[in-house]
């Protein structure tokens, strides 16, 4: 028989650990059917969770069994128990006939932004659980990243959905990684200024191909230059679908992502600004022809971006 390891402490010499904050946890046995979700911060249950609910009634097990995480909460002037994580647990435990209650560890979660940031800390590294749920939730835990991204969509027209249910007005994205890591790379008011780009052509929605494109055509140097940031907007909303069937072929014939034959399909087409020298030596005419770069120069250039 294989001898059992006893579980043992590691040498943390180098660590300086933190003093929690609250109590420790406690369990208790409760109706799945009291319990309650907080929409500001979890999402409505869609198709592919009432399959996993489905599975969950018909193959339950115990021995599988993860309690639900729970807090307290005032609700119309009433104490109830509010689930942080296992929403899914909970749901098929109230719907399985032979459940009539189930065991919950409740936590310390005095508000609603304490609750939204221990739903983060539990399921920041799960499968399912959408870049777009975080986002909601960092936001109603007050989180400084998520403010700002927030607040550079709002000023920029651009509204960030919780869900992707394929019903979208002009200005609606879901492309919260990409808006993120624009955010992060640049200033707030160039991000800012990016998005707004694409909001004004009331595209619907703003995906993550139309945030790359647009940044490597606002931001690089031999580019962001020669137009007028009104004048990319007018292209991207004349050209509408022709131009991404456009760069979707682009793309396959040069093997280069789609956002990289986006920005040259849109940058080809976009009214030029004058040069610089030929604006300093005349003023008879704003504008001049096109003066810029090719496609296949552009192409050529791009393929080094990463």
């Amino acid at each position: 028989m294989t001898e059992l390891r006893h579980i043992y402490p590691i040498n943390i010499s180098d660590l300086k650990p933190t003093t929690p904050s609250t109590g420790e946890p406690i369990f208790e046995s409760v109706d799945p059917a009291t319990l309650y979700v907080d929409p500001t911060y979890q999402r409505d249950i869609g198709e592919r969770g009432i399959r996993q609910i489905r599975k969950m009634i018909v193959g339950w097990d115990w021995t599988k069994f993860r309690a639900p995480v729970c807090s307290y909460a005032e609700a119309s002037g009433q104490t109830v128990l509010k689930v942080i994580d296992g929403q899914h647990t909970a749901i098929a435990a109230a719907s399985h006939p032979r459940i009539d209650r189930i065991p919950v560890q409740i936590v310390e979660a005095a508000d609603t932004a304490a609750q939204a940031s221990a739903f983060i800390g539990h399921n920041v590294d799960r499968l399912g659980v959408t870049k777009l749920q975080l986002h909601q939730a960092a936001l109603v835990a007050g989180d400084e990243d998520a403010l700002t991204i927030q607040q550079v969509c709002d000023r920029a027209g651009v509204r960030m959905l919780l869900t992707n249910n394929g019903n979208y007005e002009p200005g609606d994205t879901v492309a919260i990684t990409a808006i993120a890591a624009l955010v992060r790379k640049h200033t707030a008011m160039k991000a800012r200024q990016i998005l707004e780009v694409l909001a004004k052509a009331e595209l619907a929605p703003i995906g993550t191909p139309h945030v790359k494109a647009a940044e490597l055509l606002m931001t690089d140097p031999d580019y962001c230059d020669q137009f007028e940031p009104e004048d990319l907007t007018r292209e991207i909303a004349t050209a509408g679908v022709t131009a991404e069937h456009e760069a979707r072929l682009f793309a396959v014939a040069q093997k280069v992502p789609l956002w990289k034959a986006l920005a040259i399909t849109w940058f080809k087409k976009t009214r030029k600004r004058r040069r610089a020298a030929a604006r300093n030596t005349s003023s008879s005419s704003q504008w001049l022809p096109c003066q810029c770069l090719s496609a296949w120069d552009l192409l050529s250039k791009l393929c080094f971006l990463r």
